[in-house]
């Protein structure tokens, strides 16, 4: 009779036992793909609503400034040496190590300018990109589309008294609100927006810009070195991260990670454990069983490899269960806890192997001292219960 022959035949014989060593298993496993497709998933999601919360590098003109006080009264202060940012180098920034990691760059452009009787701020840019960095702004009307078209924002609308499809004259050229944004609770609700170019025009610096945003996001971005990396590339120009934003997300991300492997490690506990004492309760059950089979000729090594085989036909089993149910769990799961209705589930064959692999290794390493003690047995000793 062959071995695995032999493995075949406990577990039959043993179906309630085997089922609950199984189901035990298959729990664990499927707690461990499902949190760890979870974090994926939810970490997708966290990302790409995070690429919607706009720059978290700024560009700025490098200045020198004088502070002045007297009498302890501050009288304000002098800026000198006032350096400009030409738009030209902002191609620079495309070509720094980690410029895969940079999704968008929105220069602007800044200038006061009247309407009518009011004064104004001209925010000049490229709206492609901001619409893509701001993408929480809400337009009425329509984008702009053409470099004679504006975007007002709401406060803006409500001073000049203009809606969408009205026009606006600045500096004797004419201009259509192509949209009006709703009211963000930002500066932005005060601003006109326009093209970058034709700003640059009206407030004669044309090819210079006044600032410029980076959206550079993602999970474990190097988001120091990339500051490094553009304020070498821009050395007349003051390169900052706005960190409480960037330590932000990425602690939200990490927690989700820690979260995940700190529950998986518990679950890997208890699922050794169940195994282990499962296996060493059924070896304690063939006690005469395996005196036979070591009286018969049968070597430590075949004991062993008995009680190992049925182990791993039962890990094995589990493992593909273990993961069908996870992942269904986590579909189940993903659309109360995720942040948008949008997050899909992230089906990855490495979680596939490597859920059935963890559960092989489990369930061969916790009966490997039940099958070492199987194969010890004195085949005398185990006779004697006949």
């Amino acid at each position: 009779m062959k071995l695995h022959t032999i493995s075949i035949n406990n577990l039959k014989r043993r179906k309630a036992k085997m089922a609950f060593l199984t189901i035990g298993l298959m729990v664990g496993i499927a707690t461990i793909v499902t949190l760890v497709t979870l974090t994926r998933s939810m970490s997708s999601d966290i990302e790409r609503k995070m690429d919607e919360f706009g720059a978290n590098i700024l560009i700025t003109p490098q200045s020198n400034g004088l502070a002045m006080n007297y009498g302890g009264i501050s009288l304000g202060g002098v800026t000198f040496d006032q350096r400009e940012i030409l738009e030209s180098d902002l191609a620079k920034i495309k070509t720094i190590t980690n410029h895969k990691n940079i999704s968008a760059v929105a220069p602007k452009v800044l200038g006061e300018v009247k309407i009518g009787t009011h004064n104004v701020l001209l925010v000049g840019v490229n709206f492609e990109s901001e619409l893509k960095m701001k993408q929480w702004w809400q337009v009425f009307g329509h984008e702009p589309k053409s470099e004679h078209d504006l975007l007002l924002g709401s406060e803006a609308s409500k001073v000049l008294n203009v809606s969408p499809g009205e026009s606006l004259t600045i500096k004797g050229e004419t201009f259509t609100v192509a949209g009006v944004l709703d009211q963000t609770g930002s500066q932005d609700d005060a601003l006109i927006f326009a093209s970058l170019g034709k700003a640059q025009k009206l407030l004669g610096k044309e090819g210079k810009i006044t600032l410029a945003e980076v959206a550079a996001l993602c999970s474990g971005c190097p988001i120091g070195d990339m500051v490094t990396q553009i304020a070498e590339k821009l050395p007349d120009a003051k390169v900052s991260a706005i960190q409480q934003v960037v330590e932000g997300r990425l602690k939200t991300l990490d927690q989700f990670k820690r979260f995940s492997y700190a529950m998986a490690g518990v679950v890997v506990f208890i699922g050794s454990l169940i195994v282990f004492v499962t296996m060493m309760g059924s070896v304690n059950e063939r006690t005469t069983e395996i005196g036979v089979f070591r009286a018969i000729g049968f070597r430590k090594s075949h004991i062993m490899r008995i009680i190992l085989l049925e182990a791993a036909l039962v890990s094995l089993l589990a493992g593909f269960l273990g993961y069908a149910v996870g992942m269904g769990g986590a579909k189940l799961a993903l659309p109360f806890m995720a942040e948008s209705k949008n997050a899909h589930l992230i089906w990855d064959t490495t979680v596939a192997f490597g859920s059935i692999g963890l559960a092989l290794m489990l369930g061969v390493l916790a009966s490997l001292y039940p099958a070492l003690h199987a194969s010890k047995m004195d085949p005398t000793e185990a006779l004697r219960a006949l």
